[in-house]
């Protein structure tokens, strides 16, 4: 059984030994030693504060663009959607946004205020944490090109304000501070009068329901488009849609997508990813780069 204990230092929620699964788009994974759940950004950083600095950190959002292996996490996972939800708009057409705002709500609010700039956003299935963590795009955005500032903290909990110039990133990439984590970060938009692009974010919203296997247990795309072309595109001309190995399945509606369609491990996925690297391999001379990234450890705890 679960344990839950409130800490006189902070006013979060600490769970011991949980599973992972339940904090992840693809459903799979083992369990956690700690999961925490802060109650606001004071609380986090009071946590971290009194929090042991060798105990290994992890941050999780949403869950999506991650694989979390089956011999599961040490140390402490932290859930930034529950307590680090909060958006503020203010002057000159700005919109900030904390790290476990959901991408697409943030899209919603902005639209909702006839502001453009982050309506690609509505295609991301994560947070603002994690997109900035990646510079995640959707629909030929990413998140970076609009970003004013961000917010970081780091192990002792101090929160620090970082401008965009001070960072390297690309696509699919970010070169990040070492021991610092993304809190929020401040977007600066356009004014849309005429509201054509409400319009445009429920057409992005039809065309990514078209296409992708919405409903279905997946983690978003699973490889970085190579220089070459797409990836889904390389993994299709391979006949690699529909392939299965246990219960890990290569979509039939867009071959960059792994489904966990019956009760599929980790290890299955992994494994299907690796089939596929070595196909395309093998057949074009390309390699794939995923996009998700590995937590934890394999096998048994």
């Amino acid at each position: 059984m679960m344990t839950m204990i409130n800490t006189p230092t902070t006013r979060g929620k600490l769970l011991f030994d949980v599973s992972l699964s339940r904090y992840n788009t693809w459903g799979v994974g083992g369990n956690a030693q700690c999961v925490f759940h802060p109650a606001d950004i004071e609380d986090l950083s009071d946590f971290l504060a009194n929090t042991d600095k060798d105990v290994p950190l992890t941050w999780l959002g949403l869950g999506s663009n991650v694989l979390i292996r089956d011999g599961g996490i040490e140390g402490i996972v932290i859930i930034t959607q529950t307590g680090l939800k909060q958006i503020r708009f203010g002057g000159e057409h700005s919109v900030y946004a904390q790290a476990g705002v959901a991408c697409a709500k943030l899209a919603r609010a902005t639209v909702s205020k006839s502001l453009v700039g982050v309506e690609f956003m509505a295609g991301i299935p994560g947070t603002v944490g994690g997109a900035l963590a990646m510079n995640a795009g959707a629909f030929g955005g990413h998140t970076w090109h609009n970003v004013s500032h961000v917010d970081v903290i780091n192990r002792r909990g101090d929160i620090a304000r970082r401008e965009v110039s001070e960072y390297e990133y690309g696509y699919r990439y970010v070169k990040n501070f070492e021991g610092e984590w993304f809190v929020g970060a401040s977007f600066d938009l356009d004014l849309d009068e005429l509201g054509t692009k409400v319009v445009s974010i429920k057409e992005l919203l039809a065309q990514r329901a078209q296409s992708q296997p919405i409903g279905k247990k997946n983690c978003g795309s699973v490889f970085k488009n190579p220089e070459q072309g797409y990836a889904a595109k390389l993994i299709e001309q391979c006949g690699l849609k529909g392939f299965v190995i246990g219960g890990a399945c290569v979509s039939n509606k867009h071959a960059n997508f792994i489904i966990n369609e019956k009760n599929a491990t980790a290890e299955d996925i992994e494994q299907l990813m690796q089939h596929v690297q070595d196909t395309v391999r093998q057949h074009c001379n390309i390699d794939l780069v995923p996009e998700v990234k590995f937590l934890g450890n394999k096998g048994a705890a």
